[in-house]
């Protein structure tokens, strides 16, 4: 959660975001929404927007359609191709009967023909149809392409949604403290009116208040950016402007990382495409072997030539065949054999190699995730720990034992503590939401 743990620093910098008032703890808090506001926006309506919206979802769908009909022009090969022709000559020579160069006799002759050609693979030796198995494959891995891409939408608006609401959190400790410190401003300034503080007190909580409504200028441009991110993860041209519905915390992660190893292992989508496309490359490599093959083609033609010498017929039909069998190409076809196979290797080591990543990420991500998690509790304890603090500050300044300085720097402890609460929070939702990423459980 890094742009959110940008905005906690930039709050924690700054002693003017100290809160002086028991806070309610809610990170989340915002101000009431205005009656023309939209209604609240929850994270699942959040990520159905993006998949309806989002254009990098809409252009991998048009990828998929468009690889399942590179499918079909593979398939075409298997069918019989017929045409049409109509052919005509006029003016010809009287009495020509040769010709030389591509017309032969016949193409001299004045005559009109029509008729129709017919060509159908009998058999190539299985090339073309592993052809076809080559590009359904590719068909494939551009549909777990698509998927991952929606993972990974997914995980971008989880990550936003969440930023926002850590933007927010920072925001609403700013304005406590903003008018919590106009509170300790008036009341030390009242008291150095009756001589019981000095004018420095009063000049230091100026100082305080001036740096805290300075902070809530930040903090609101903060939240302002953070749902403009939203918008574009969601696909949205208009800031989202919806109040943000609080998620519950997911539950309690296993002792280890072996379950969402297995599912990472069986249902990451990138991992699926690369077996795919290694499958794609096995094929493809059968069918480059199989390019020395003979070739064997039905062939036929039949019409009629209503216009013709007296000689001829007034119909012709056909019917035959053609073999064809390489013999010498000058090693075009053992290399290009070659280079399939060596291609589909490495397809394999590639298969391989991203199955080693997923597993690390895995792993890591599991890590991270326990680390908020156990964070959680000890981020709790703390804020306990600095509300105490707090209030004995408070009673030492208040029986003339202890400055404002002690006194500012319990606040801001105090705040620093309800803010790493927040953050904690974010953290470990935002992390688990990588995790799920990492087991494929976002697609």
């Amino acid at each position: 959660m890094g742009r959110v743990h940008s905005l906690l620093l930039v709050a924690l910098s700054l002693p003017q975001i100290a809160i002086f008032a028991q806070t309610s703890g809610q990170a989340n808090t915002q101000t009431p929404p205005p009656a023309s506001q939209p209604q609240q926006l929850t994270l699942a309506q959040a990520e159905s927007i993006a998949v309806a919206n989002q254009p990098r979802i809409l252009a991998a769908r048009l990828r998929a359609l468009s690889a399942a009909q590179r499918t079909r022009e593979a398939r075409s090969g298997l069918l019989p191709t017929i045409a049409f022709n109509a052919t005509g000559v006029a003016v010809a020579d009287t009495g020509t009967s040769t010709a030389a160069g591509a017309l032969t006799t016949s193409s001299i002759s004045d005559r009109f023909a029509c008729g129709g050609n017919l060509v159908q693979l009998i058999t190539d030796f299985g090339r073309t149809s592993a052809l076809v198995a080559s590009q359904r494959s590719l068909a494939t891995a551009q549909q777990d392409r698509t998927t991952l891409t929606t993972a990974m939408v997914r995980l971008d608006v989880r990550t936003a949604y969440f930023q926002v609401m850590g933007a927010e959190a920072v925001l609403h400790a700013a304005r406590e403290a903003q008018a919590n410190r106009a509170l300790i401003s008036r009341q030390i300034g009242a008291l150095a009116q009756s001589q019981l503080r000095s004018t420095v007190d009063v000049s230091f909580a100026g100082v305080l208040e001036s740096e805290a409504e300075l902070a809530v200028v930040q903090a609101e441009s903060a939240v302002e950016q953070e749902r403009d991110h939203l918008a574009t993860a969601m696909g949205e041209n208009q800031p989202i402007t919806a109040p943000l519905v609080e998620e519950p915390l997911p539950a309690t992660l296993p002792l280890d990382a072996s379950t969402f190893l297995a599912d990472g292992l069986a249902q990451r989508a990138d991992l699926s495409e690369a077996v795919s496309r290694q499958q794609a490359a096995n094929r493809y490599a059968a069918a480059e072997r199989r390019l020395s093959y003979p070739t064997l083609n039905a062939l036929g033609a039949a019409g009629s030539i209503p216009y013709r010498d007296h000689t001829l017929h007034d119909s012709y039909a056909a019917a035959g065949f053609n073999l064809n069998i390489p013999v010498f190409n000058g090693g075009l076809f053992a290399a290009r054999r070659t280079e399939a196979d060596l291609e589909a290797k490495a397809r394999t080591r590639d298969t391989e190699e991203l199955q080693l990543e997923v597993s690390e990420q895995v792993r890591n991500q599991w890590v991270r995730a326990n680390e908020a998690f156990r964070s959680l509790e000890v981020s709790a304890r703390l804020v306990a720990q600095s509300k105490e603090a707090l209030r004995l500050a408070q009673a030492r300044y208040d029986a003339g034992l202890g400055s404002i300085v002690e006194l500012n720097q319990a606040q801001l402890t105090e705040t620093s503590s309800e803010i790493t609460a927040a953050s904690a929070n974010y953290d470990y939702l935002t992390r688990r939401a990588e995790l799920d990423f990492a087991a494929g459980l976002l697609n």
